[in-house]
Parts: C-alpha cells; structure tokens; sequence
C-alpha cells in the first residue's frame, strides 16, 4: 500500500512552478547579499570568520573573489528557475551555498540551514521535465507527471521544519511572552507600528500564534476545506515576519512551498495557463524503488535526530547553546555576554590580556562573549598565532558572565579551565561551561 502511495505517477505542476519560484529567491538572495554590503561585512573585512567547527578548511576567497562567488551563485539561481543544465546547476548551487554556510555562522540563520536542505533534495528531483529550457530542448525529457514521493518529500521535510519550530516554544520564556516582549524592544523605531509592537496584548497574540500556526500550518494546507484559510493565514504570517524580521526571502520561500499542496487544475490553469492535469495512475515500481527508501529513510531519520540531540546533553540548551544549531529553534532566546580572554605562556609564565578588536569585528566580539563555541575556537586561533611565533601558550577566558532573555548576569565559563588545550564535541557537554543556574522549562 505504501510503495503504491508513493510511487504512482502524478500531475509535476507544482514542483515545476516551486523550480522557478526556488531559482528567482535563491538568485535575489545572492545577488542581495553583493548590494547590501553583507558580503564585506561578513566575509571580507573580518580579518577570520568562525568556520563551522570541522571545516575550517572552507575559507573566504581571497580580495573581490566573494563577490565573484556569489555571482555565480545568482547566476546558477537564474539558470535553475529557466531549467537550464538543471542537474548541473542545482548540484553546483548546493555545493557552493553549502560551503559558504559552512564557512562562517556569525551571520547564521535557520533560512540558511533550509537553503541547503532543499537544493540538496532539488539534486535528486525532475524538476526540469517540463516548462524548462532543458525540455524544450531535449523533448525526451518533457513530461507531465512525477512520482508521488517527490511531492512528499518536500512536504515531511516542511513537517519537521514547522513542527520542531512550534514544539520549542513551548518554553517558559517564550509562553510567559517575555521572549516576545525583547523581539519587539528592538522594533520600537519602526515607521508607524514601532509603539504598536511594544503592546502587551500584541506580544500575547503574537506568541500564541506562532506556536499554532506553525504546528498547524501544514496540517491546514494538505485538508482541502482549511486549505484557502490556511493560505491566507501564511500570506498574512511571513508578509508580518518580512516587514518586522527583515530576514530575506525566508518568508517569500515559505509562501513557494504553498504550491505543493493545491491542486494540479489550479496551479496549471493559474500559471501554466492549461487546464490539462494527468490523473493519479498506477505505474511499475521503479527500478531503484529500494535505493530511493533507503536514502530518503536515512536522510529523515538524521533530520528526525539532529533537532532533539539537545535532550541527550547535559545542561539547558537556552545555557549552552549545545545543540542549538540545525534544530529549527528560530527566535528563542536573546544572548549578550562579556568575556576577557587571558594568555599565558607555559613557558615564562608571562601573562597577557588579549586586545579582541585586534583581530575581531564588533558582530564577532557580541558572539565571542556569549557562545561557548565561539570562545573555544577563538582559543584555538590564538594558539595557532602563538606556536607561529614559537611560543606554547594557555587560553583562560576570565570574568566570563552572559545574560539568556534578559536575566541577570551569570558567569558562564570556568576561568581555571584551558580553552586551549580542550577538545570539542557536537555532541557531548563541555565541562568547563559552568552549570546554568536557569529554571528547568
């Protein structure tokens, strides 16, 4: 029943119109991301970026080579929604947006994450069998249907995003909307709906919607009878999160999603300007029917895994940050910190105080001072500089303190610990991050 469900043929409309609206978004991200300055920002003038830990060998190109970088990531983006070397393009999309989100998180966002996922999964999907460039001209590759599981690969991929998403708030912080409260204190400026956000019964709508939304959103779209409210409730959601979060195209690419779930007729008429859709019909099963189930049953089994590894870690991930990253927790929690970072020789004992605008961008300094990875690999880099010039050296990060969501300060690293000579884990806790003293949520 299941290999049936999954492997009959049926109407491609939606994921040929997603492959447009996908390359337009992923082009207007890159080439924005030239005319905004957050190229230089981000890439050029720090001096080092913090690499995702493992790939530190993923380094920025050297002078302009980012901005040639990223235009050929835009330009990539324009050839996929034309369906133009489709295959080629998508696959070299994702290994180039992949190695550049890689290379730094100081500007991280989960959008970024969602990027690289969908062009992954884009490199497996026949997304060019029709309206596409690819097509027209090699007219053995046109079709009108797809297997069903392409569709749904997308959709449990949205699950899990959304799902995960709502379940995260369901925190203390977050339902007593505080969390909320200090969003909008940083919207207070805004042209006209500044002092509108900073009311208490908008942060209460705010932080029950968006628990509900997210969890229902998807269930809302796949029912036909909420199908039309639950559009227009995701229109009115990512416009409010664009206006009042600036965070790209996120939004705009959560809107794109919303083809996969109406009906081949209204997308085709709509946008394809023809009525014809090829009805659901049973086919034989493909020939790496095995193969198929098995990667994808990998892949979402990881992508099951990797948001909940923070219950398997000792300590509040709000404290830690272990494990945060990779687990669709967008907007819950506020980090600010201070730190000094004190170098010893192992030597001569001489003991300094390290000048962090030497060698760190403002951005870098605020995520230095308040994430444990962040300290960790800014020791390693000053252990690095050191051995270059022949001396061996301890890194103590001293008078560690950081506030989570407002609170008072805390101290938060033990300053007797070596950063230095520590190891690092993705999945285990660091000792030398001090206990949090947080209520349990």
């Amino acid at each position: 029943m299941m290999y049936r469900f999954l492997f009959q043929r049926i109407d491609n409309s939606s994921l040929l119109l997603f492959r447009v609206f996908f390359g337009i978004l992923v082009s207007l991200e890159c080439y924005g991301a030239m005319a905004t300055g957050w190229i230089k920002r981000t890439l050029i003038e720090p001096s080092f970026t913090f690499n995702f830990i493992g790939f530190e060998w993923l380094q920025p190109l050297p002078g302009n080579g980012m901005y040639f970088y990223f235009f050929l990531m835009g330009t990539l983006g324009v050839c996929i929604a034309l369906g133009y070397k489709y295959r080629v393009s998508i696959i070299a999309f994702f290994i180039l947006w992949s190695a550049v989100y890689l290379m730094q998180k100081t500007s991280y966002n989960n959008h970024y994450y969602l990027l690289a996922l969908i062009s992954f999964l884009m490199c497996f999907l026949p997304a060019n069998m029709g309206s596409s460039l690819d097509a027209k001209k090699n007219l053995s590759l046109q079709s009108k249907t797809m297997y069903a599981y392409v569709k749904w690969v997308i959709v449990l991929q949205l699950i899990i995003v959304y799902t995960y998403a709502s379940v995260a708030k369901l925190y203390g912080d977050w339902l007593d909307f505080g969390m909320v409260e200090l969003l909008m204190k940083g919207k207070v400026d805004y042209y006209v709906i500044g002092n509108f956000l900073q009311q208490h019964w908008v942060h209460v709508i705010m932080g029950t919607f968006g628990i509900l939304f997210d969890l229902l959103v998807i269930p809302a779209l796949l029912y036909k009878p909420t199908r039309k409210i639950a559009f227009v409730l995701s229109i009115f959601f990512h416009l409010f999160n664009a206006i009042v979060f600036q965070i790209g195209i996120f939004p705009f690419l959560s809107l794109a999603f919303t083809v996969f779930f109406f009906e081949p007729e209204t997308i085709r008429n709509i946008f394809f300007k023809t009525k014809e859709v090829n009805k659901p019909i049973e086919v034989s099963n493909p020939k790496n029917k095995n193969i198929l189930i098995a990667f994808f049953t990998t892949y979402f089994i990881l992508q099951l895994f990797l948001p909940i590894r923070h219950h398997f870690i000792t300590d509040n991930v709000l404290w830690t940050e272990e494990g945060h990253r990779l687990s669709w927790r967008m907007m819950l929690r506020s980090r600010r910190g201070s730190v000094l970072f004190k170098v010893k020789n192992k030597d001569t004992n001489k003991e300094i105080y390290v000048k962090q605008d030497k060698y760190l961008t403002q951005k870098q300094r605020a995520r230095v001072a308040s994430y444990p990875d962040f300290m960790w690999q800014f020791a390693q880099r000053l252990k690095k500089e050191y051995k270059e010039k022949g001396e061996d050296i301890a890194v103590y990060a001293i008078n560690s303190k950081i506030s989570i969501n407002g609170r008072n300060m805390q101290p938060f690293i033990d300053p007797k610990i070596d950063l230095a000579n520590e190891s690092w884990s993705h999945f285990k806790h660091h000792d030398w991050i001090l206990p949090s003293k947080l209520k349990e949520e």
